[in-house]
C-alpha cells in the first residue's frame, strides 16, 4: 500500500482525532497521547509540530489523509549526537508494511538532517508489532531494563533499538 510522508496541516486535525482516537493507538504511546483524543489535540499536536524547529514530525498519509505520524526528536547536552524516533498509524493500516517503510525513510532524512550517529526508539515490550517494524528496518536491540514503565495501571519493560549511521 502507497503511503507519503508529509508536513502537517491544521485542517489534518479531524482525521487525526478520528483515527488518534483508539484505545489499541494510544495503549502503545506515552501518556502524553491522550485518550480519549479529540480533534483540540489533533491542532495542539499539529501546531506544535509545526512550530518546533528542534525536531521533524510529519504526517503518514494514506489514501489521501493523515492516518498516522512519525517524528524524530534530536537530544541535547552529552546526548546531542542522538535522536529519538517516535511513530504511530491507525490501526486499519497494521500489518501492510507501511511502517518498516515509514521509518526507514525518516531514518534517512534523520541521517541528512542532523548531525547526528544514532537513531534510537523505545517500543513497550508489549508491542511485538513495533518491535518488528524496528528490527525490519534495521534497528537492533540495545538493552531491555525490567519494568521501568508504567503504562495503563501495567508495569512493561523498556525496550531500546537503536541504528547508527554507516561509519558511526
Amino acid at each position: 500500500m502507497d503511503y507519503k510522508l508529509r508536513e502537517w496541516r491544521i485542517e489534518d486535525a479531524k482525521a487525526v482525532a478520528h483515527y488518534a482516537n483508539n484505545i489499541n493507538v494510544a495503549k502503545f504511546l506515552t501518556d502524553a497521547f491522550p485518550h480519549p483524543y479529540t480533534e483540540e489535540d489533533g491542532r495542539d499536536f499539529i501546531t506544535k509540530a509545526l512550530t518546533d524547529n528542534e525536531m521533524t514530525v510529519m504526517a503518514i498519509e494514506i489514501e489521501g489523509e493523515p492516518a498516522g505520524g512519525i517524528g524524530i526528536h534530536p537530544q541535547q547536552d552529552i546526548y546531542r549526537r542522538n535522536a529519538e524516533l517516535g511513530y504511530w498509524l491507525a490501526e486499519k493500516y497494521w500489518g501492510r508494511g507501511i511502517m518498516t517503510k515509514a521509518v526507514r525513510e525518516m531514518v534517512e532524512i534523520a541521517f541528512r538532517k542532523y548531525d547526528i550517529d544514532r537513531i534510537f526508539a523505545r517500543p513497550f515490550s508489549n508491542n511485538p508489532g513495533s518491535q518488528r517494524v524496528l528490527e525490519k528496518a534495521g534497528f537492533r536491540l540495545e538493552g531491555r531494563f525490567e519494568k521501568t514503565l508504567i503504562k495503563n495501571d501495567e508495569y512493561l519493560d523498556e525496550l531500546i533499538y537503536a541504528i547508527r549511521r554507516e561509519g558511526g
